[in-house]
């Protein structure tokens, strides 16, 4: 019978095949399996879960959920080799997921954090372009902040105007169609990192630091913050705020809204969005409509006509 090491590692291999990344997930099963070998224990049992799972004590009970349903997962795996397994049930540790509110970017905020984005340090690199480019692109095209640092030169197609993303959330790819004056900016910048790194090596990735490999994240981030401030999207001292997945709630949004506004019939078109998005179901693209208040206004605002057509 294999190890439990074993059996985890076989487990992370068969999902990732179907198409999950399992990052996090994975570094927290390994983590579990030390936790089980450190107490000699070679199958899973539901007080160990429980047990493994409520450390650290002092962080939030959804970090105790989320920890419990990796080994969850993991032991109704196992148990169909190992019938000592244990599976924790569900409603232990139970926490309900609570999608945040999106904050809905007018066009004055995004156009003033492109301009700080220009305004930033060069460091002698891209930086400024690197960022504004980044910024744009994530407000206009829908992205996700994973496929924007992930696009490569050979993604972007100019004369086309098309992106290809690859290897997305289930190790889908998906073509993006760029308005053309995405596609100017996207071709300065683009010329920019050329005559920059024309003489030095430089990774393949479009978005790169002054260093030449892919943007991080965390560094990503922590300038989305710091030009926050800088414009008023969040205050001096705030750890919550706009957020820049927002930027991509606010492209499904701003495209429902001018569907309803242009006559168009939304539930008809509702599939090309989530194919554009990269949903794997439908469902997720029809959250966007009761994230957004201007368009439940629309919505009932057609329903309404509908209604009096019919009286």
């Amino acid at each position: 019978m294999n190890t439990l090491r074993q059996a985890a590692q076989e487990y992370l291999n068969l999902r990732r095949s179907l198409g999950y990344k399992l990052y996090k997930a994975g570094k927290l099963l390994q983590a579990f399996v030390k936790f089980m070998e450190e107490h000699r224990a070679s199958y899973i049992t539901t007080q160990l879960a429980l047990d493994w799972a409520q450390q650290p004590s002092p962080v939030q009970p959804v970090t105790w959920a989320q920890r419990l349903s990796v080994v969850r997962l993991f032991a109704r795996h196992r148990s169909a080799t190992d019938p000592r397994t244990q599976i924790p049930p569900t409603g232990l540790l139970a926490y309900h997921y609570k999608r945040p509110q999106p904050y809905l970017y007018s066009t004055k905020e995004i156009r003033a954090l492109l301009r700080a984005a220009v305004s930033l340090a060069a460091r002698g690199g891209l930086r400024p372009w690197t960022y504004h480019c980044l910024f744009g692109l994530l407000s206009v095209a829908g992205l996700r902040l994973g496929e924007a640092r992930n696009l490569e030169l050979q993604d972007v197609d100019l004369k086309t105007g098309v992106l290809t993303i690859r290897n997305a959330k289930f190790g889908k790819t998906r073509l993006i169609p760029l308005h053309p004056s995405t596609r100017r900016v996207l071709a300065d910048y683009l010329a920019r990192r050329n005559r920059h790194w024309a003489r030095r090596s430089v990774s393949s990735y479009v978005f790169v630091s002054n260093w030449g490999n892919q943007l991080d994240g965390g560094e990503i981030h922590r300038t989305f913050y710091a030009l926050s401030r800088q414009i008023g999207l969040r205050g001096p001292s705030d750890s919550h705020g706009p957020r820049l997945h927002d930027m991509r709630h606010r492209f499904a949004g701003m495209t429902l809204l001018r569907w309803y506004r242009s006559g168009k019939d939304v539930e008809q078109e509702l599939p090309f969005l989530s194919a554009y998005l990269g949903h794997v179901h439908v469902g997720d693209t029809y959250w966007y409509l009761s994230a957004w208040p201007e368009l439940m206004r629309e919505a009932m605002s057609r329903l309404e006509r509908r209604w009096e057509g019919q009286s």
